[in-house]
């Protein structure tokens, strides 16, 4: 019999090696998919968490912990209550001029769409709202049924904040207590390289919620003040569009910004509305040569690539929740996996390094 190659066993080796991988990865994600809202709130309440801890910290050092958790919850919660009272506020006192220059700009666009070089017909707009609105009263009990079904999911939203919250709370008050237990369970050999992967995975996490949303809050500021410059109507609620779309990234800016180009289109003509598609290119720029090596530096060492493959994945796992988890779960994989091998490898001398 003809001995079996080196090179095809090490293929076989490795091959089942990634089925074992492979099944756990599914398996974890069916148990998500399973369970996404507890998922869900889970994570939230480690956003929260991160986002929150250092000033829970500082308060309570003049304070009991308990009330500083309070103070730091309910004074994060009124100021994103104050934000968004802001933006509606914002919204209801330019609805009736945003309505009056979109009606306008739908009947220039329709007149430029008519001239040289498209020739569209000028009838086809007013052809296509006709469709729209037949189509509206023709399924109007299908889509006042869909609302309805909707309430169901709103309180599921309502479910999955409340338990966010109570996560919350519970982190930031006793979150090392909570999981020094955990280790305390583990058999003692274990306890060391467990404790040093949540060391590494919770600095990692911190790491890249600090980061993107200190990216996020630089894209909405330099979005809105482009935008309020530039007198497109909503500049307030687009730049709060854009500091939410920019939690999924590559691809959540770009898409946030083409809302704000067809706002502009509509409401300012072709001229603005080019403007602000330069500006799509300038903030994809700084966001990725300068903000992103900047602040993600330490927290997230991931090639682009990987970066929007982790997007894509998720985006088909879970949706817009699981291209916002993607890449702070690939990189908490990634950067236990490596500190756990460089443990195990152990420092290494450098003239050993230098020979390889």
């Amino acid at each position: 019999m003809q001995p079996v190659s080196p090179f095809l066993r090490t293929a076989a080796a490795y091959a089942w090696r990634l089925l074992v991988v492979g099944a756990a990865v599914y398996a974890v994600f069916a148990v998500l998919g399973r369970f996404h809202e507890i998922a869900v709130a889970v994570f939230l309440g480690l956003v929260v968490t991160a986002l929150l801890n250092v000033p829970t910290r500082l308060l309570a050092r003049g304070m009991p912990r308990s009330i500083a958790v309070a103070f730091s919850l309910v004074g994060s919660a009124a100021l994103l209550l104050g934000v968004l009272t802001l933006v509606g506020e914002a919204v209801a006192g330019e609805s009736t001029t945003l309505v009056r220059e979109f009606r306008e700009g739908l009947a220039s666009i329709q007149a430029w769409l008519g001239g040289a070089p498209f020739r569209l017909n000028p009838n086809t707009l007013s052809n296509l709202q006709e469709k729209v609105g037949a189509y509206l009263s023709t399924h109007r009990s299908s889509l006042l049924s869909r609302a309805v079904s909707g309430a169901g999911q709103v309180v599921r939203v309502l479910t999955v904040i409340a338990l966010a919250v109570f996560c919350s709370v519970l982190f930031l008050y006793g979150g090392d207590r909570q999981w020094s237990w955990f280790r305390e369970q583990l058999p003692g050999p274990a306890r060391r390289r467990v404790g040093l992967a949540g060391t590494v995975a919770w600095r990692t996490f911190t790491g890249y919620t600090h980061g993107i949303v200190v990216i996020a809050a630089v894209n909405a500021a330099l979005v809105g003040l482009a935008l309020f410059v530039l007198g497109v109507p909503l500049a307030l609620p687009l730049a709060l569009l854009e500091f939410l779309a920019a939690f999924i990234p590559l691809v959540g800016s770009p898409v946030a910004l083409a809302v704000a180009a067809v706002v502009a289109l509509a409401a300012k003509g072709p001229l603005v509305a080019g403007v602000v598609v330069a500006l799509i290119v300038v903030i994809g720029q700084l966001e990725g040569h300068v903000l992103h090596p900047l602040v993600m530096s330490r927290a997230v060492q991931l090639h682009p690539l990987v970066v929007a493959i982790s997007v894509v994945a998720g985006t088909i796992a879970a949706g817009v929740v699981g291209a916002v988890v993607a890449v702070p779960l690939v990189s908490v994989v990634w950067a236990v996996h490596t500190a756990l091998r460089e443990d195990r490898l152990g420092p290494v001398h450098p003239a050993q390094s230098a020979d390889e």
